[in-house]
């Protein structure tokens, strides 16, 4: 089983969560789907994206896109979420957090 944890910047605010809050619930029940078949394991839907960033293609309305980490090998770090519309800059955002988690990580 793989655990998921969300990041939490500096400020203490978590963007996944912030991006999630958002949708509507009909979307929210798609996002909690695809990160429940990500827990046991079903990496059908993931692809790298560069620099340790994954990207989960959800196939539903826009194109939603959750990115994560892997810290290990069973623990994964949703970093932010979006949709094909804005996968550019949504991409550059979570290869900046990953960089952020990972310079806090080596502080500890």
């Amino acid at each position: 089983m793989i655990e998921i944890r969300q990041y939490v910047d500096r400020s203490g605010r978590t963007p996944f969560l912030e991006w999630l809050d958002d949708l509507n619930d009909a979307v929210q029940a798609r996002v909690a789907t695809a990160l429940e078949r990500l827990e046991t394991g079903n990496l059908s839907s993931v692809k790298s994206v560069g620099a340790g960033v994954q990207e989960l293609r959800i196939n539903f309305g826009p194109g939603y896109r959750l990115y994560f980490g892997w810290d290990g090998e069973q623990l994964v770090i949703l970093l932010v979420g979006g949709d094909k519309r804005r996968q550019q800059i949504d991409i550059q955002r979570a290869k900046e957090l990953w960089q952020e988690f990972k310079a806090r990580k080596r502080e500890k």
